[in-house]
């Protein structure tokens, strides 16, 4: 048996050896090979159709004599409609307790109206944003059964 493992270390490296230098010689042929040429890049440059836009009629045509240098076309429109401003009204409220914030937010949701509250460190303040002032109002008339005080004025924004 030591006789076997004497001499199969050896022959286990001759073996590896071998193998390796028929891999690199079967990798890197010594001799140039002739059916080897270098690749040719072929390709052909497809145009394509030109997008027609109205523009580009004006720099090719030419009438009488001239032609347009650039392109430029000037479009006017005849605004018939009115501007009509939106007149947004705000709704506010102070809260004392937190039973009257309960009932104000049932309030609001069967008005179906969304809302803003301001939180302080004292108050709490209430604030609707709002083009329907009808509803405002029904709103303003319903709280006054809870004892809030809310008030509707026009809403300006501050630049």
């Amino acid at each position: 048996m030591q006789k076997v493992l004497k001499w199969f270390t050896p022959v286990l490296a001759l073996g590896v050896a071998i193998f390796i230098i028929f891999f690199l010689i079967s990798i890197n042929p010594s001799q140039e090979l002739d059916y080897v040429e270098p690749l040719e890049h072929k390709s052909e440059v497809v145009q394509q159709k030109s997008k027609e836009v109205w523009l580009n009629h004006f720099s090719k045509t030419e009438r009488l004599g001239y032609f347009y240098p650039v392109n430029e076309a000037y479009i006017e429109i005849d605004l018939v409609e009115k501007i009509i401003s939106n007149t947004i009204y705000k709704l506010s409220a102070s809260l004392l307790d937190p039973y009257q914030l309960f009932c104000l937010k049932e309030e609001l949701k069967q008005h179906k109206l969304r809302y803003y509250l301001k939180r302080d460190k004292s108050s709490v303040e209430l604030l609707i944003y709002s083009k329907n002032i009808e509803k405002l109002n029904s709103l303003v008339r319903v709280l006054k059964n809870y004892q809030i005080s809310a008030k509707v004025e026009l809403y300006k924004e501050d630049v």
